[in-house]
């Protein structure tokens, strides 16, 4: 079993790509890297649609071709660079889709375990500010139908809560962080911790096992 992660940055440093989709305002898919000269740089690019022109706002970024609905830009940039994907690639493996939308890069990858997943949104957040994981989903073998559990599901209290709960250790055996610990890292009181936790996992369970009825506590928004 593995899990696919999405990572979300909402301020990723000198990325042509985050910065394409800000200066534009549109989303930019279809990233595309390639090693093109031997030589170890790494060759991106990416498209737009034809009206949103972005070359002369961004420098390092070239236009490759252009037609009536989209232009494709590419730009170059050293692997040693401790750019966003560099950073996740190093330590979760290549990134399966790279997106960015209103300045933010999403980043996707595969991992087999939780911790590898910890240990990238510790670097980035040392390198970067509004890190995030934005959807986390497991995969099974071929025939299994397996699970999934998006952050999209929850609100955003919620989402913040298991995420400061999960990088505290609150959810490890024996726990490194308890109920007290990461409420007051919260700002917030242990009952209102608990709902929120409690709500998150009935979520949770409610998408791995696709149970028709769900019990979970009202979670209180603060």
């Amino acid at each position: 079993m593995g899990l696919v992660v999405e990572f979300a940055v909402g301020t990723p440093g000198r990325c042509p790509v985050a910065k394409a989709s800000d200066r534009s305002g549109e989303r930019v898919t279809d990233v595309a890297r390639t090693s093109l000269r031997g030589d170890g740089v790494i060759t991106e690019e990416f498209r737009l649609p034809a009206h949103a022109s972005v070359e002369e706002a961004i420098p390092g970024i070239d236009v490759v071709a252009t037609t009536d609905s989209e232009t494709i830009y590419r730009f170059e940039r050293d692997p040693a660079s401790d750019c966003v994907c560099e950073i996740i690639e190093r330590i979760a493996g290549p990134a399966t889709d790279i997106r960015a939308e209103d300045g933010t890069l999403f980043v996707t990858v595969v991992v087999e375990e939780l911790a590898t997943v910890r240990t990238v949104v510790e670097r980035l957040r040392a390198a970067f500010d509004g890190v995030n994981v934005r959807r986390l989903t497991t995969v099974g073998d071929a025939d299994d139908d397996g699970g999934s559990f998006s952050g999209k599901r929850l609100t955003d209290r919620q989402r913040d809560v298991v995420q400061t709960a999960y990088e505290m250790g609150y959810f490890e055996y024996p726990k490194g962080a308890n109920a007290g610990e990461v409420a007051d890292t919260l700002g917030i009181n242990r009952s209102t911790f608990a709902e929120h936790v409690a709500a998150a996992i009935g979520k949770l369970f409610d998408a791995q096992f696709g149970t028709e009825e769900t019990v979970t506590p009202t979670a209180v928004r603060r």
